[in-house]
């Protein structure tokens, strides 16, 4: 009777609601940006992929410079953005990776004015690029590195990826440093204004992890794994139902189904083999490579232990 009893009630647990079984694990605060490469986690938000899994996720935008700082004051338990930043939060905080959500084709770059026909013509140029640990500074000091200059050899005026695309349009500074889909608004200026100097297409140098702090991945193991797997739902659903998903992650950032399915077109979100191929193949040399230029920039100053800034245990 005893034993009867064990099985049915082991069955009840078993038959829970999702409902239930979320309120078991911690509820999860990402903290993000507009970016095109991290919308799929506003599809899982805004679609119940999340909670499908039994975990619940809000997703906020955090300006990058605060992502990292919000998660040490506990503000959030999960940041996105790219490993070349991963790098340097994990310089001076405990950080592990377990995620790789996009990689940039052609979703960063830098543009110039016509007069500019080369890497050596900025040289001594002023140049609209957000400030030192961002991505797009991260992307002018790597793209200039592979040509035979460096951040020192030009002027930089600090501004957001979206005014920097802005002013430039508008017809200030030598270049800027964007992305995606502020640098949409350079592609449609006319060839009399300004060019597109380089994107990751020519320089591979944008990739975007997922980041837990070590103590809650090995707390939260359940919830980690849930995260992860509905990150590879909602690529299943972006391919599934197209115009809904493109609708549902355009109007996160006040963009049209059409608009935001252009933007995507400059990106390469990453599926679950797709993810178990780079981290076992080209994440590891890139991170040591991104570290290199981090190091020469000035940004990072202490390097962290990069066997330790990623688990891919997740990803089996």
């Amino acid at each position: 009777m005893q034993r009867r009893l064990f099985l049915g009630a082991a069955a009840g647990a078993l038959a829970m609601p999702t409902l239930l079984r979320a309120q078991a694990m911690p509820r999860i605060t990402i903290g993000m940006s507009g970016w095109t490469g991290f919308a799929p986690l506003t599809l899982a938000e805004q679609a119940g992929l999340f909670k499908a899994n039994g975990v619940e996720v809000e997703t906020r935008f955090v300006p990058q410079r605060e992502r990292n700082l919000a998660l040490a004051a506990g503000a959030l338990n999960c940041v996105v953005t790219t490993v070349d930043t991963m790098i340097l939060w994990g310089s001076t905080m405990p950080l592990v990776q377990v995620l790789v959500l996009d990689r940039s084709r052609g979703g960063d770059g830098v543009a110039v004015r016509p007069s500019i026909a080369d890497w050596a013509g900025l040289k001594g140029k002023t140049v609209a690029v957000d400030g030192a640990g961002t991505t797009p500074y991260f992307v002018l000091a790597y793209m200039l590195r592979e040509n035979g200059l460096s951040v020192r050899d030009v002027r930089t005026a600090a501004l957001a990826p979206q005014p920097a695309a802005q002013a430039f349009v508008a017809g200030q500074f030598d270049a800027c440093s964007t992305y995606e889909p502020y640098l949409s608004q350079v592609r449609s200026m006319g060839a009399d204004k300004g060019r597109i100097l380089a994107t990751t297409l020519d320089h591979a140098c944008v990739v975007d992890t997922l980041a837990f702090s070590p103590d809650f991945v090995a707390q939260n193991g359940a919830a980690v794994q849930a995260v992860v797997k509905s990150w590879f739902d909602a690529l299943a659903m972006i391919e599934r139902e197209p115009d809904r998903s493109f609708e549902i992650m355009g109007k996160r950032v006040n963009q049209s189904a059409e608009a935001f399915k252009a933007s995507a077109a400059f990106i390469e979100w990453m599926d679950a083999g797709k993810n178990r191929s780079y981290v076992a193949e080209g994440l590891p040399a890139f991170m040591n490579k991104a570290l290199d230029v981090q190091r020469e920039a000035g940004v990072v100053r202490q390097s962290p232990d990069l066997g330790k800034l990623l688990n891919p245990g997740f990803l089996a």
